[in-house]
C-alpha cells in the first residue's frame, strides 16, 4: 500500500544485515525503494549516530533530504541479558548526537521515543536544532499515563507542539495502537489543534507528505 506507508531501511535489522554500500544506498533511494533511514537502533549495538561507519550515509541523507529516524531513550527490562549484550542505557541520551547535528546542519533527524527519560536534554537539543523532531512512540501506551502526560506536557509548555509526532511502535501488541490513540485523545492539556498536529500535521510537514 504505497499510498499509506513510507518505506524505510532499518539498521540493525533482525538478521543483522549490514547497510548496503553507499552506491546501492543512493540507487535504492532513487528507485523509491526507501525514503527514510531508520529505525537506527544503534544503541542496541553499543553505538550512537556518531559512529564512523554511519558518516558516509549521513552525508548522503543530508544531501538528498532523507530523514534519519533514530532510536533514543530506554528499552525493555533485561535488554543486555536477553538479546543485546552491547546495549547501554546512557547511549540513548539525545545529547550524544549533537556533534552529528553540527557536522550535518541540514540533516533532518527524527528522535524516536522523544528521548525518554532525558527530558531536559531532549528539549535542549530541540531548542538549538530546529531540524530535529520527536515522536511519542511506546511512551503513549507502555508508560503509566500520568508519567506520559507529565513528560509530553513539558514539551508542549516549552513550545514544541509543532514538532511532536504520533508513533506507536506496537511491535507485537495489537491493542497498543488504539490505546496510544486514546491516550492522546483523552489528554486534558491538549487542544484539538494540538492533537491533530501530533496525529498528522507535524509529520506531514516534516516528511513532506502531500494529500
Amino acid at each position: 500500500a504505497p499510498g499509506m506507508f513510507i518505506p524505510a531501511i532499518g539498521y540493525p535489522d533482525n538478521q543483522h544485515n549490514p547497510l548496503p554500500d553507499t552506491c546501492t544506498f543512493i540507487r535504492w533511494f532513487q528507485e523509491k525503494r526507501f525514503s527514510v533511514l531508520g529505525e537506527l537502533g544503534l544503541q542496541y549495538e553499543g553505538k550512537t549516530l556518531a559512529d564512523p561507519d554511519l558518516q558516509p550515509y549521513l552525508a548522503i541523507c543530508e544531501r538528498l533530504g532523507i530523514v534519519v529516524a533514530y532510536h533514543t531513550g530506554m528499552s525493555f527490562p533485561n535488554t543486555p541479558y536477553t538479546c543485546c549484550p552491547k546495549f547501554r542505557t546512557h547511549l540513548g541520551n539525545p545529547l550524544l548526537i549533537e556533534d552529528v547535528l553540527v557536522k550535518y546542519p541540514k540533516l533532518k533527524v527524527h528522535l524516536m521515543h522523544m528521548g525518554f527519560p532525558w527530558l531536559q536534554e531532549t528539549k535542549a537539543i530541540m531548542n538549538v536544532y530546529p531540524q530535529v523532531y520527536a515522536d511519542i512512540a511506546v511512551l503513549d501506551w507502555s508508560r503509566p499515563v500520568p508519567e506520559f502526560y507529565s513528560y509530553l506536557n513539558s514539551f508542549m509548555e516549552s513550545g514544541f507542539g509543532k514538532r511532536i509526532m504520533y508513533g506507536s511502535d506496537q511491535m507485537a501488541w495489537a491493542d497498543a495502537i488504539p490505546l496510544s490513540i486514546k491516550n492522546i485523545e483523552d489528554a486534558p492539556f491538549l487542544t484539538e489543534e494540538q492533537k491533530q498536529d501530533i496525529f498528522y500535521n507535524n509529520a506531514a510537514r516534516f516528511y513532506n507528505i502531500r494529500d
